[in-house]
């Protein structure tokens, strides 16, 4: 028996509107990530030449995608400086913020905001090991991944990486949420 036809939504073959795809989707709870990366140097050839800046980006579609090897998934905005940096930088990095770093959660997702130099300036971080990417202290979990795949989806990248490193800085703490267009918490 044949489905009735979806009505068509102006600008939409689907028949869903940005407003209700957002809206549906605001109700699904996600974990909130701090994805960051170091531009490579800017003559790779050159063992001596300095580092590039540091860049970071908060996500909340970020997933676990297989143990055998161990993947993970970040969608990144195309053409968004993330995902233009992960074009060229196989290795970067990802901390689960906890609760109680809400602010840079906020800082790190600001629409035109200042200079990843300058968002970096006072939050406490290490360098990993593998990726030099920033890994924030006392999230509730970093990883270190190399890039095994690029995949075009729409207006989005998704970015599969190996976890090269994976460490639980802080055993304590709750996760922080986003949840219908805010941070939130559980309880």
């Amino acid at each position: 028996m044949p489905t009735p036809a979806t009505p068509a939504v102006p600008g939409h073959a689907e028949g869903v509107s940005n407003d209700e795809f957002r809206a549906a989707m605001s109700r699904l709870a996600a974990g909130v990530v701090l994805v960051t990366a170091q531009e490579p140097p800017l003559d790779p050839d050159d063992p001596g030449a300095p580092a590039g800046e540091d860049a970071g980006m908060t996500a909340t579609a970020f997933l676990s995608v297989s143990l055998e090897p161990p993947l993970v998934l970040v969608s990144l905005r195309e053409g968004s400086r993330m995902d233009d940096l992960l074009a060229e930088q196989p290795l970067w990095g990802v901390s689960v913020l906890s609760e109680s770093q809400r602010h840079i959660a906020g800082r790190f997702a600001m629409k035109g905001r200042i200079s990843d130099r300058l968002l970096f300036e006072d939050i406490p971080y290490a360098r990993g090991e593998v990726s030099r990417a920033p890994l924030v202290r006392g999230a509730l979990a970093t990883l270190e991944c190399r890039t095994e795949q690029r995949v075009a989806a729409g207006d989005h990248t998704l970015v599969i990486g190996r976890v090269l490193t994976a460490e639980l800085p802080s055993a304590d703490g709750r996760p922080l949420l986003y949840f219908q267009g805010r941070y939130r918490q559980l309880g």
